[in-house]
């Protein structure tokens, strides 16, 4: 075996990507989803409301890209948010947010 096929071999494989996912749902304020993304992943305004729109008129957006490490992290602070404290008698919950791992 040559040098280069074992140095392809001990290659370690790189992970692929995830995505948080952030879904529509009819229990939590427009501002409460905005001001959620932007306290987690301290983006601008303008792109908070981006893809808040975004799931709202799609039924998702992607938030992040990333290990999937950071995406399980990034998941837990959004869930951390709790629900939007305004909607807590109409039956409120946690901002609805997946992980999916994404083509390379």
């Amino acid at each position: 075996m040559s040098s280069e096929e074992l140095s392809l071999q001990t290659r370690p494989k790189r992970q692929p990507p995830f995505g948080v996912i952030l879904h529509n749902d009819d229990l939590n304020s427009f501002d409460y989803v905005i001001d959620s993304i932007r306290k987690v992943f301290h983006y601008e305004l303008e792109k908070c409301f981006q893809l808040t729109l975004e799931a709202h008129e799609t039924g998702r957006s992607l938030l992040w890209t990333g290990t999937l490490e950071g995406a399980e992290l990034k998941q837990e602070l959004l869930l951390s948010c709790g629900p939007d404290p305004i909607m807590l008698d109409k039956g409120g919950l946690p901002l609805k947010v997946t992980l999916e791992e994404l083509p390379q």
